[in-house]
């Protein structure tokens, strides 16, 4: 029986955004990877249902019924129509809020994982990622971690291209950045967007063949997102003048930004002088690939 879950942070290494549709939602494509850094579910006996937030960023999380891994616990135990046990659910909140990770949908994804395998509750993996997607449009891929290509509205999930270990270095500022804000400056900004996926060969060999390829892609929604936190700019003009950094570029709609690099050591040593440059910034070395 697993008494925790681990919820690991996503990263957009290329976004594309097409105009808004006429059912309300951009379409996208994007190659979806996850670290090995990120939030943790625990699971308690206890006398009645609770949830308890805790972690350097708890204290930006609503524990009511807002928050994701209620709503996941919630949607798990309609679908199982059976009485809810007492349980107390507690989330280590190590990832930045509104930071572009998916912090929020894979929270819910590991709330589903670990309530299934604690409980032994019957209930298939279509069944599961089924409740992820009615919780997010990225729930399923966050529910499994795995490195995806995503389209649609990011809920459609293919197979990604064989990637090497990507070593990273992740950098978030301290400022929040919306979602629903900075896709609302994408579209006042006349940009007129393609989400058409690029021409991906079936494998990477190298790091820096990785970051040459996703060169020629794009985070669309980078520039609305600086225009409203130019701190984000301020982050990726400094990972660019690094030597270490072979590509940086924003994840999700920010305002965490990320560095590929050629090895561990390299990361390391980015990571360390950053933060020593910056010590207001969040930063994490990390590697990239599946989170789970």
């Amino acid at each position: 029986m697993a008494l925790s879950a681990f919820a690991p942070a996503k990263v957009n290494l290329f976004l594309h955004v097409g105009p808004v549709a006429a059912d309300g939602y951009h379409p996208l494509s994007s190659l979806m990877v996850f670290a090995d850094v990120g939030d943790t579910l625990s699971i308690q006996s206890s006398e009645a249902p609770e949830f308890e937030v805790t972690g350097p960023f708890g204290y930006y999380v609503e524990d009511g019924a807002t928050n994701l891994v209620v709503q996941a616990a919630r949607a798990l135990f309609e679908h199982v129509k059976g009485p809810q046990p007492p349980f107390r659910l507690i989330l280590d909140k190590q990832l930045p809020v509104a930071a572009g990770l998916g912090g929020g949908s894979s929270d819910a994804g590991a709330t589903l994982r670990l309530l299934r395998s604690a409980l032994d509750l019957a209930v298939q993996d279509e069944m599961l990622t089924a409740i992820a997607a009615r919780l997010g449009a990225d729930g399923p891929v966050c529910l499994w971690g795995r490195a995806a290509m995503t389209s649609g509205r990011g809920d459609r999930l293919a197979p990604p291209p064989g990637l090497p270990p990507l070593n990273a270095v992740l950098v978030n500022p301290g400022v929040p950045s919306s979602t629903a804000g900075v896709y609302r400056a994408f579209d006042e900004s006349g940009l007129l967007g393609d989400a058409s996926p690029p021409s991906l060969p079936p494998a990477f060999e190298s790091a820096e063949e990785v970051a040459a390829f996703m060169a020629w892609c794009r985070n669309d929604l980078e520039a609305p997102a600086v225009s409203l936190a130019p701190a984000i700019g301020e982050v990726l003009e400094t990972l660019r003048d690094e030597p270490e950094t072979l590509l940086a570029r924003m994840s999700g709609s920010g305002a965490t930004c990320f560095a590929l690099c050629a090895d561990d050591i390299q990361a390391e040593g980015l990571a360390e002088r950053i933060e020593q440059m910056r010590p207001d910034w969040w930063v994490k070395r990390c590697r990239l690939g599946d989170g789970i």
